[in-house]
């Protein structure tokens, strides 16, 4: 499902226009994102929780020249958990 197809679902499902269902759509995505770069968490219940997980500084491998190491730095990255009600749906 592409995000076009997500607005087209939601439109329909709240009865709204796909102009109105993409604002919100994208008023959702900029919120959780504004929230990730601040470092808190976001969880919609149910559903699942969107955070911040820390990846250490480690060492790798040149793929063009496997005999040479390289330092990978520390990073921060978006994880998602999913909820119960989310995973039991799936299964």
């Amino acid at each position: 499902m592409t995000k076009q197809d997500l607005v087209n679902a939601a439109a329909n499902a709240a009865g709204v226009t796909k102009k109105t269902a993409g604002e919100v759509l994208e008023a959702l995505l900029d919120s959780i994102t504004k929230s990730l770069k601040k470092g808190e968490n976001v969880t919609i219940t149910g559903f699942g929780t969107f955070r911040v997980s820390d990846r250490a500084a480690r060492t790798g491998v040149n793929p063009r020249n496997p005999n040479e190491k390289i330092k990978i730095p520390a990073m921060k990255l978006p994880a998602f958990k999913a909820g119960k009600s989310l995973k039991d749906a799936v299964r």
